[in-house]
């Protein structure tokens, strides 16, 4: 839903007793649209998120902490100057607006106290967030700034005087039936009742005026003349009913889905929002929510995450498929190389039989017939010749042309092996980003990226908050979960973390899986002492959770090799998450549903710290 006056009212409302009062300890601008004010109120600290970009403007508290910039922007730097230390005493919005105000009392520099205004205007693109001294109406700074040229009814510029956005004529809530009718007829009878409803009424968006319209038992796309009495009553006890919040009565925060969120798809961004149940979503998955907060929260959060997260993947993706596409023709050029040379294999037998045969060549002939002798039958073969070479002449040639063809194929047979290998490995970089869940996963696999030299790591640089300061290195998180009986079995997420599984946490007489000859993750399950295989229920689960996390998700009896951490190796100069062994042994299996939906629920991941086969992932 959109944040519209109504739904604002409702979270001032459910906001106040936290944020009044609230001390401001630190002021941050993470992104370039948005503040986080983290804030202490009776011993417990919180971040208040304030965000005025288009596609996600609204205001809640928040869990999410993001990186800060390595130099706080110049709006930042205002709001730590003037209103870090001080707290907020009024959390206002007046008469249904989309503008919410946060009154702050701190002291200036010379210890005098001061009272500040910051403003957050929710109007879409228009949507801002100002700093205002009160007692001079004086702007000290917003976040986004603009003079006449951009708008003529006002400036958001540093010393200019505060003008409030250009009002639009909407009745503030009305409870008196007779003046809401009156009201609605001021308005053409043939215009849509759901329009009138935005246009007259503060606080009423397109979604909730449907739902008005709904909840009245009308159509949605109903006119004013086609209303009659016993309508236009019912209408108004559903506009008291949702768009006046005082006669709202409980709140019921809900998010709806189009699909329901499963173990395939954990992060789903939510279709809607509402503050109470509505008609129009019935045909989505409702999911109840605590407070209208985390409703607020989750539906930003997950929207902001997933459209970020998108991009980034498919910003990888498109790098990895122009080297993909780089190597093919590469592949193409050395097959095509291969097949001609091997053409030429028979130069070597043309040389050998013109060599047995030089008696019989005459000089300037352009060709001889001899008997193949290597052939059963010794059936007759023409040979060509150049007519200007003699008979050991052109023998000798066809010897050099053979050894040039030997010698192509020789030196094009490991380069085709080696680009084979690559896209192998550029195939698991694909999997591993399909199959990312977060930012953090698409950020390993983006230094894995600036370590094999596919990118230049300037964005890494640029991130660090500190260069003199040594970064801490993080250890490996993969994803670990529980078999059936209560095993551990540990999942890669990318190639670091296979190498890092395999190589350095496995030990050697642990359990190792990896679909066969498919680009995937490793799995490990941890072996007891003495123990050379875990129970059935566990090396099954571990499989499909092997199958689940490959190329091969979708597919039926998969084979999964498994063998001991021992027998594996990875080979001097291979890519990150190549590895070969010798001894495996192999278990075809199609995972079950209800399997992969207990492995993979939240409840089920504990947090924590035969002949040679090579496994490219």
């Amino acid at each position: 839903m959109a944040m519209d006056g109504v739904t604002i009212a409702h979270l001032v409302k459910e906001l106040m007793p936290r944020l009044v009062g609230a001390r401001i300890d630190k002021v941050y601008q993470p992104e370039k649209e948005e503040i986080h004010l983290l804030l202490r109120n009776s011993g417990r600290h919180f971040r208040l998120l304030l965000n005025v970009n288009a596609t996600a403007v609204r205001f809640n508290i928040t869990a999410e902490h993001k990186q800060n910039p390595q130099t706080p922007p110049m709006f930042c730097m205002i709001l730590r100057k003037h209103i870090e230390g001080g707290r907020i005493i009024a959390l206002v919005q007046k008469d249904l607006e989309r503008i919410v105000t946060l009154g702050i009392q701190n002291r200036n520099e010379a210890g005098d106290q001061v009272s500040l205004d910051l403003h957050l205007e929710i109007m879409g693109k228009h949507s801002n967030l100002i700093l205002v001294d009160p007692v001079k109406n004086c702007i000290l700074d917003g976040l986004k700034r603009y003079s006449h040229n951009l708008s003529r009814h006002r400036e958001v510029l540093p010393g200019r005087a505060f003008v409030l956005p250009p009002s639009q004529g909407k009745f503030k809530p009305i409870t008196d039936e007779t003046l809401w009718r009156k009201q609605l007829y001021t308005e053409p009878l043939e215009n849509r009742l759901a329009q009138i409803l935005v246009d007259k009424f503060a606080g009423v968006s397109p979604e909730l005026a449907r739902e008005l319209i709904l909840q009245a038992g009308l159509e949605d796309n109903i006119r004013l003349q086609e209303c009659g009495e016993i309508d236009l009553a019912r209408l108004f006890q559903s506009y008291s009913r949702l768009a006046v919040p005082e006669g709202t009565g409980l709140v019921q925060p809900c998010l709806y889905y189009a699909t329901e969120p499963n173990y395939r798809q954990p992060n789903i961004s939510p279709t809607a929002f509402t503050f109470v149940p509505f008609q129009q979503y019935l045909g989505l998955t409702l999911v109840s929510v605590p407070t209208l907060n985390e409703a607020v929260q989750r539906f930003y959060s997950l929207k902001t995450n997933n459209n970020t997260l998108e991009a980034k993947r498919g910003s990888l993706k498109k790098i990895i498929r122009n080297y993909a596409k780089q190597l093919s023709k590469k592949l193409n050029l050395y097959e095509e190389s291969i097949a001609s040379s091997q053409k030429s294999f028979n130069y070597r037998k043309w040389g050998e039989l013109l060599t047995a045969n030089l008696y019989r060549v005459p000089a300037g002939a352009k060709e001889v017939i001899v008997e193949d002798y290597f052939q059963p039958e010794f059936p007759v073969l023409t040979i060509p010749l150049d007519p200007n070479l003699t008979a050991i002449e052109n023998a000798q040639r066809y010897y050099r042309l053979y050894n040039k063809a030997k010698t192509t194929i020789q030196k094009t047979e490991p380069l085709k092996t080696a680009t084979l290998q690559e896209l192998s490995y550029l195939d698991s970089l694909i999997v591993s980003i399909d199959q990312a869940v977060n930012l953090a996963e698409l950020a390993e696999i983006y230094t894995e990226l600036v370590k094999q030299k596919y990118l230049t790591g300037k964005q890494i640089s640029k991130q660090r908050s500190n260069p003199k300061k040594p970064q801490k290195k993080e250890s490996p998180q993969p994803r670990t979960f529980l078999s059936g009986t209560g095993r551990i079995i540990i999942v890669a997420k990318n190639n670091f973390q296979n190498d890092w599984l395999t190589l350095r946490k496995g030990k050697p007489d642990d359990l190792w899986l990896h679909v066969k000859n498919i680009p995937g993750s490793h799995v490990l399950v941890p072996l007891r002492e003495g123990e050379e295989f875990p129970d059935d229920t566990t090396l099954e689960e571990a499989a499909a959770l092997a199958i689940f996390y490959s190329q091969a998700r979708s597919s039926t009896l998969v084979p999964v090799d498994y063998t001991h951490v021992k027998h594996i190796k990875k080979p001097s100069g291979a890519k990150p998450g190549m590895v070969i062994y010798d001894k495996n042994w192999t278990l075809y299996l199609t995972p079950e549903q209800n399997t992969l939906e207990r492995l993979l629920s939240p409840e089920n991941q504990p947090s924590t710290g035969a002949g040679t086969q090579s496994c490219l992932n």
